[in-house]
Order: C-alpha cells, then sequence, then structure tokens
C-alpha cells in the first residue's frame, strides 16, 4: 500500500509548481515597482504611464484564449504543457532584461517605443508560460480539498515575490548602490530576468508529464484546425459564461483584484508624499516595509488561515470572511497613514491582506472544480481554455486599471516626481486608494452570495464522471499517474 494517501500529490510536486508561481509572480512584482521609475525619474508623462500598463496587457489577454486551445490539444512526446513552460520562461527572462535597458539620455519617445516593444514581447512569453503553466494546476489532484492544499502551497511560495521586490525600492533609491533609480532597474533586471527564468523552469523539469502521442481525443493543430480552434475557443468563451459558478467567479476576481491594481502604486506616492511631505529620502525604506510586511502576514497568516477556513466552512463562506475582513484593512488604512507616524499603518496590514492573498489561493481552487463541471456537461477536459478565459478576465482588468490609473493621477492633479503637489492631490490620491478596492470588494461579495458549487455538488459531480467512465486517469504529480 502507497504512503500517500488517495488523491494527495507528493509535496515535492507542490513546491515545484510552487516554484513556478513565484516566477509568475515576481515578474510582475517587479514590474510594479520598475514601472515608478519611468514616471519618477525617467520623465514619462502619465499617460505614457497608463499607455504602457494598458496596451501589453490587452495584447496578453487576446492572446490567452489561443493559447489555451493550444495547449489543450497539443500531441507531443512531452504532454500537452511541459515544453510551453520551458519556452515560455526563457523568452520572459530575456525580454524583462531587455525591456529594462533604458536611459535617461535617449529621448522620452525612443524609450517609451522601445519599452512598448519589448513590453509585447515580454507579455507574449508570459502567455506562453502562465496559460500551460496553470492549467498543469488544475490538473494535479481531482480531489476538492487537495486542490485547495496546492494552490496553498503554490500561493505561500509565490508570496515572497512579494515580500522581496518592495526592497529593490531600497536599492533603487540608495545613492550607495546606483546613481540613479534607472541605473539600477538596468541591473536589477539582469537579476531578475535570470532567477525567475530558471524557477519558471521548474515545473516544466520537475513536475512529471504524460506524453500526449497517442491521444486521439486531441484536435490536431493544423492551421485549418487552429483556425476551427478560434471558433471553439468563442464557443468556450460563451460555453463557460453560461456556467453561473465559473461566471461568478471570473466575475468576482476582476473585481477584486483589478480594483487593488488600480491603486496599488499609490502606495509608494501616499507614503512619501503624505507621510514623508515628498522627501524620498526621508521616507526611507518605509515604501519598502508597507509592500513587504504586508506579504509576510499575506505568507505565514493568511494563505494559512485561508486554507484552515476553507477545509473548515467551505470555499465559498471562506471566500465572503477574508474578503470581508480586507474591507476593514482598506478602512483602516485611510485613518492610520497619518504624516510622521508611519508606524500606525503597520496595523491595518493584517486586515488588508486578507484581499489578494485570499484571492487566488480560492479561486483557483474553485476554477478546478468547474473544470469537473465542465467536462460533466461537455465531456471535455479543458483546463487550459477555462483558464485562459479565466485569466484574460483577469489581464483586461489589469490593462483597464492601468489606464484608470493614469487617469486618477491625472483628475487629482498629481505629478509624479514633483517636489510639491497641488492641494488636494495627495488626499484625492488617499480618497481612490481607500475606495476603489472597498467598492469592488463588496460588489464581488455580491456576485458570489449565491455562489452553489460546494463539497457536496463537487462530489456528486465527480460520482457522476465516474459512472459515466468518463473521469480521466490521474494526471502527473498524482501517485495513480
Amino acid at each position: 500500500m502507497s504512503a500517500t494517501p488517495p488523491h494527495r500529490v507528493p509535496f515535492r510536486n507542490k513546491v515545484a509548481f510552487g516554484l513556478g508561481m513565484l516566477a509568475n509572480q515576481m515578474f510582475p512584482a517587479a514590474l510594479g515597482i520598475f514601472m515608478v521609475v519611468l514616471v519618477q525619474d525617467m520623465g514619462f508623462p502619465s499617460w505614457m504611464w497608463g499607455i504602457l500598463f494598458f496596451v501589453p496587457r490587452i495584447f496578453d489577454s487576446v492572446i490567452d484564449p489561443v493559447m489555451g486551445f493550444i495547449s489543450d490539444n497539443t500531441r507531443s512526446r512531452w504532454g500537452r504543457r511541459h515544453h510551453y513552460v520551458f519556452l515560455g520562461a526563457i523568452v520572459m527572462g530575456i525580454s524583462f532584461i531587455a525591456m529594462w535597458q533604458l536611459y535617461r539620455d535617449d529621448s522620452i519617445t525612443r524609450n517609451f517605443i522601445y519599452f512598448l516593444f519589448w513590453s509585447l514581447v515580454f507579455y507574449a512569453g508570459l502567455t506562453l508560460f502562465s496559460i500551460p503553466y496553470v492549467a498543469i494546476g488544475y490538473e494535479m489532484s481531482d480531489d476538492f480539498h487537495e486542490r485547495t492544499s496546492i494552490m496553498a502551497v503554490a500561493q505561500w511560495i509565490g508570496q515572497w515575490a512579494w515580500v522581496i521586490a518592495p526592497w529593490f525600492w531600497v536599492v533603487m533609491y540608495d545613492r550607495n548602490w546606483f546613481d540613479n533609480a534607472d541605473a539600477a532597474t538596468r541591473h536589477l533586471a539582469w537579476w531578475v530576468g535570470g532567477i525567475c527564468m530558471l524557477l519558471a523552469m521548474v515545473p516544466a523539469l520537475f513536475i512529471p508529464l504524460r506524453s500526449s502521442v497517442d491521444d486521439t481525443h486531441l484536435v490536431p493543430l493544423t492551421w485549418r484546425n487552429l483556425q476551427g480552434g478560434v471558433r471553439e475557443i468563442l464557443n468556450g468563451f460563451k460555453e463557460a459564461f453560461g456556467s453561473p459558478p465559473f461566471r461568478k467567479l471570473c466575475f468576482a476576481t476582476f473585481l477584486i483584484f483589478n480594483a487593488f491594481n488600480t491603486v496599488a502604486a499609490f502606495s509608494f506616492f501616499i507614503v512619501v508624499y503624505h507621510l514623508f511631505g515628498g522627501d524620498t529620502a526621508a521616507a526611507g525604506i518605509w515604501p519598502t516595509l508597507f509592500g513587504s510586511i504586508g506579504a509576510l502576514i499575506t505568507t505565514f497568516a493568511v494563505i494559512p488561515t485561508v486554507a484552515w477556513m476553507s477545509r473548515r466552512m467551505g470555499k465559498k463562506n471562506a471566500f465572503m470572511l477574508s474578503q470581508g475582513i480586507s474591507v476593514i484593512g482598506y478602512v483602516l488604512l485611510w485613518f492610520l497613514m497619518v504624516p510622521g507616524r508611519p508606524s500606525l499603518f503597520i496595523i491595518a496590514l493584517p486586515f488588508f491582506s486578507f484581499g489578494i492573498g485570499g484571492l487566488f489561493t480560492l479561486m483557483m481552487s474553485m476554477t478546478a472544480d468547474v473544470c469537473d463541471l465542465d467536462e460533466l456537461a461537455t465531456g471535455k477536459r479543458r483546463e487550459g481554455i477555462f483558464g485562459a478565459i479565466y485569466w484574460w478576465m483577469v489581464k483586461f482588468g489589469f490593462a483597464i486599471a492601468g489606464l484608470l490609473s493614469g487617469a486618477i493621477m491625472s483628475l487629482v492633479g498629481f505629478t509624479p516626481g514633483a517636489p510639491a503637489q497641488a492641494a488636494g492631490a495627495v488626499d484625492g490620491l488617499r480618497l481612490f486608494y481607500s475606495g476603489v478596492p472597498i467598492l469592488g470588494t463588496l460588489l464581488a461579495l455580491w456576485v458570489m452570495r449565491d455562489y452553489d458549487l460546494d463539497e457536496q455538488r463537487a462530489a456528486q459531480v465527480q460520482a457522476e464522471l465516474a459512472r459515466r467512465g468518463s473521469t480521466r486517469a490521474a494526471e502527473p504529480g498524482s501517485p495513480a499517474a
């Protein structure tokens, strides 16, 4: 008898998947930090900043479903997904390094075009990596709670990106390290790109795979079928959004994640300009501590707590409670950002951290449950398509969030890099910083109020799939594979 309980995924495979998540989160975490340099030090106007957030992410969201279809139907000795993860890691690493080789002696227009080009290459690599990578995670187990365990381990490891990345601010603005912040990003990009490229390769190399060469259920990837696949993608969108549970997951994630991202970059400006009167040197490591302490709380408290809550009260109730706690955190941030007393905001961070910290631990697990429901309805296993559609919603919203960030700064009259700000500009940022996530979270709670794919229903779906004989064999990563 195996020492591994039924449906259990070996811990080493969870860690291998989690190291991929560390890369998957470190790239956007570093990107969010480095982007401040474009307006604070390189002189990009806020409208350029908004476009650089918007256009690459729209491109990314458009090609995601195509990659999902390709990943779901690839016949290969390396399985359907692993080789795409490996190649995507290489493209991401190289393009991330190239993207940040900017020099202030060049014109803003030249730097803008150069950055936009390499951003598009980077996001193409991100799609090549992330869509099959996420699908591998969905396939690792068919057990209701084990799926949450897989995603909790992955999110725990991935959260270290958000612990580490804020410290880049210290390096970037400490003149003992570099003469200026743009020189710092040029250098740091080599470390981030190189290390994350290696981390992103880990799932491809160490999560067991199964050849799909002889899988006759897959659609051959000819040009003609790929054209037909576009119709299937469109039908997949229609069918996916015809599933009420999946529709609710997408809309709730869209509201929470992108409300957060609309204002996430403001934390640096609020700490510097509100708490320290615009003196970056005086602010010291406080902008870093805001992000790093929050991420540590998420890593060691929020993710284990949310996983425990999920087992005790179910995924939906854990979601509702964790997001409700985050609303309290956003309210506290308004009152605890007190000039001259930066340590007060630390009190709000444990509450604030439940928002994003609990979101993907639960939502990725719940999306895997929806894939079973889809198989029951269609007879197809479409983790790639469902993952692509889910992340399409996230990335499309992220693109909009980038535009809104620039629009909000313009609306309130905030000028990044200026020694002093117009009256009311910083308070305007603070109002949006708390208000937008609170509104998004409350709307998401309303959307999820009647989500009904609970453990009992998931078990019924699994039983019916088994009765039909359509349940797939255990995927790589499961001891039964």
